[in-house]
């Protein structure tokens, strides 16, 4: 193996052991784009240089960066827009007549990004008053990346993050501009809690999301890490509930957890585990 081999490998068992990432070959190409302002930061000069740091006993905040760096937080509001108009038009209103008597939905952005998944999300809720009056409306957005979690809790955009997804409409309704920035109204924000999470660990409320969107988040794990993470999300999601996954990830032949379902692409359910039938008692005799 030549040095700069070893020197990825270190990196990419850094990303799996933190993350369940992988850092295949065919995304070595980014990691000196990526590390690049960590470089300058902490004076190093190569790939080679940085595996050595990290290889030195109490490098942890380092080992942290650069998991963050090698993150890719790629996301925008209304990521995909046929999947959020099956969301509004299918799967809310089939959760609708499910939910009827407790009035409640509670919902998972599992891999969240810096937010713009979940807010989106509450979006739909807000343009919809009439029919969710009275509702309680529980978002949860998680991410592995403490970084993104950050930006998702201040629910502040920079002009070009702001333009990706929504219209001008949504924009002067759900958001503020200040001091260059446009800040996420209360009346959004207030659905969504975000917190620090990997998608490996067991769910933050097992069994009680009605949906779950874990979207292009699989593509990086290997098999065996992502039928993990499917077992992860089957034990924190309703029986009757659905999870959505992004357009390149499938349930077929990844897991037994998940079957398609009837409407929508990248739209499953739930299987119910089968237990084995209780033996039928045998009666007692009577003389």
């Amino acid at each position: 193996m030549a040095v700069d081999d070893a020197s990825h490998h270190i990196i990419g068992e850094l990303l799996a052991q933190r993350t369940g990432q992988q850092l295949t070959e065919g995304r070595r190409w980014r990691v000196a784009s990526a590390l690049s302002g960590l470089f300058r930061e902490f004076g190093i000069e190569n790939v080679d240089q940085l595996a050595c740091m990290l290889e030195r006993p109490g490098e942890h905040r380092l080992a942290t960066r650069v998991v963050e760096a090698l993150l890719n937080n790629e996301t925008y509001f209304f990521r995909d827009h046929a999947y959020f108009s099956v969301l509004a038009n299918q799967v809310l209103p089939d959760l609708a007549r499910k939910r009827e008597n407790r009035k409640r939905l509670s919902i998972w952005s599992a891999g969240c990004s810096t937010g713009q998944e979940a807010l989106s999300l509450a979006m739909i809720f807000a343009e919809q008053p009439g029919r969710w009056r009275d509702w309680t409306i529980e978002i949860l957005g998680t991410d592995v990346s403490g970084k993104a979690i950050e930006t998702a809790r201040s629910g502040l955009y920079t002009q070009f993050e702001i333009q990706r997804g929504i219209s001008v409409a949504q924009m002067l309704n759900f958001f503020a501009e200040s001091n260059g920035q446009w800040q996420a109204a209360d009346k959004i924000r207030s659905m969504i809690r975000f917190q620090q999470h990997n998608i490996l660990d067991y769910p933050p409320s097992p069994g009680r999301f009605d949906l779950v969107m874990c979207r292009n988040v699989l593509l990086y794990f290997d098999p065996e890490t992502r039928a993990t993470a499917f077992s992860r999300l089957a034990s924190g999601i309703a029986p009757d509930g659905w999870l959505m996954l992004g357009a390149g990830e499938t349930v077929v032949g990844q897991t037994e957890r998940f079957k398609p379902a009837q409407f929508g692409s990248s739209l499953y359910s739930p299987v119910l585990e089968e237990y084995p039938k209780a033996e039928p008692r045998l009666r007692a005799a009577s003389f």
